[in-house]
């Protein structure tokens, strides 16, 4: 849900001064209030979360679940000049210089969004461009009703290219990783 804004762009800036406890996006400059989410997009998330954890112990990739900030648009020099700040439901971060004390500066190497009705526009157009021309290498978008995941995978002229789409008896190699594979049967077990 768009927060009101009487036309004002807001910036990094204003969402570092907001209360810590309030979910709130910024898509270039309007802000947006997370919805609480559902129950299933909790268990969706959890699993998820557990598979790439369990893979990830020991190296040197970092998974974060939401609420976890990621800062797009660095090309712009100053916090009062970013205008989108996301909060991924799971965030990759590979690269060690991009993470700070709030979170991740930078694009992240995967990020995987999982749908809900009210975010559902929001996360197939604008946080799939934004993602796209961050340079994301891995975007993953989660459809709980439907059980389908839509994996796309950065290209090297820098666009995503088709996505691959999959369904709860599948399971999903990880492209970032050489041999992380995501057991969909029980992403999707309810």
């Amino acid at each position: 849900m768009s927060l009101p804004n009487k036309g004002r762009t807001f910036t990094y800036a204003d969402y570092l001064s907001w209360p810590e406890d309030e979910r709130i996006e910024i898509i270039d400059g309007v802000p947006y209030l997370q919805a609480a989410p559902s129950r299933l997009h909790q268990e969706i998330l959890s699993e998820l979360h557990r598979q790439v954890a369990n893979y990830l112990v020991g190296k040197d990739c970092k998974v974060y679940p939401a609420p976890f900030h990621v800062v797009l648009d660095l090309e712009k020099a100053t916090e009062e000049e970013r205008q989108n700040v996301f909060e991924p439901d799971i965030t990759i971060v590979c690269d060690p210089t991009k993470l700070d004390e709030r979170g991740c500066k930078g694009a992240p190497d995967m990020v995987i969004e999982i749908t809900s009705p009210s975010t559902v526009r929001k996360d197939k157009i604008e946080k799939f461009n934004r993602y796209e021309q961050a340079g994301v290498k891995e975007f993953w978008l989660v459809e709980p009703q439907e059980q389908i995941v839509s994996v796309f995978t950065l290209q090297s002229n820098q666009r995503f290219g088709r996505p691959e789409l999959y369904t709860d008896d599948d399971q999903i190699g990880v492209s970032i990783f050489d041999d992380l594979m995501i057991d969909l049967c029980l992403v999707f077990t309810q």
